[in-house]
């Protein structure tokens, strides 16, 4: 991959607490930024058109496909999501590094494209853990709640294909987690070497 920010894949069940370590992490990090999915549900409460989501209909979205416009999509609890490529390598080209939050469909499709993203996989610290947080949300009915048990089962089964682990029992030391892979990733040789050439071959004498 040549461009010079990083790739993060994030993916989680429903309820395992993604999506607020997130909204805690990003603010904080001046070089990290979330990536805007494009997506045909409705907005909740409180989300924004092209902040929180680009909200567009079926049939756009099915137009985009078509265009070849996304890095990757996928179908979720009867919605479908996807991610622009151009927005996503714009963003990497200019040395940020970004978050694609999607879940493990779309992280098959973007490690097809993108070899070298890191991917981290977040899960509860049980399964008991998962269903009080689910329904304490007290947004969806039992039956909701046991679909989503069901496809959180399904989902945590594909955690070994992702690089990191981080188990959200602790939201503190869950957040001090990622942001140790953030770090860790960012020290990498080859990215250190990039991006300190001119300070380094100059102390080498080249």
């Amino acid at each position: 991959m040549s461009a010079s920010g990083i790739l993060f894949i994030i993916s989680a069940p429903s309820g395992a607490g993604k999506t607020s370590l997130l909204r805690e992490l990003v603010p904080g990090d001046e070089r990290l930024v979330m990536s805007v999915s494009h997506a045909t549900r409705a907005p909740r409460p409180g989300e924004v058109d092209g902040a929180h989501y680009h909200f567009v209909d079926i049939e756009r979205f099915e137009q985009l496909i078509g265009e070849g416009a996304f890095l990757e999509h996928a179908r979720v609890f009867d919605n479908f999501y996807g991610t622009a490529e151009a927005a996503v390598r714009d963003q990497l080209e200019r040395g940020l590094d970004v978050i694609l939050e999607i879940d493990w469909q779309g992280a098959r499709q973007v490690r097809r494209r993108f070899p070298e993203a890191v991917s981290v996989f977040i899960a509860p610290p049980s399964i008991e853990a998962l269903r009080a947080r689910l329904s304490a949300r007290g947004q969806d009915g039992p039956e909701v709640v046991e679909r989503r048990m069901r496809d959180a089962r399904s989902e945590l089964s594909h955690f070994p294909e992702y690089d990191y682990l981080v188990i959200n029992d602790d939201f503190a030391t869950a957040l001090n987690d990622l942001r140790t892979v953030v770090g860790a990733e960012r020290l990498r040789e080859p990215r250190q070497a990039r991006r300190f050439a001119g300070a380094l071959g100059e102390m080498l004498g080249q």
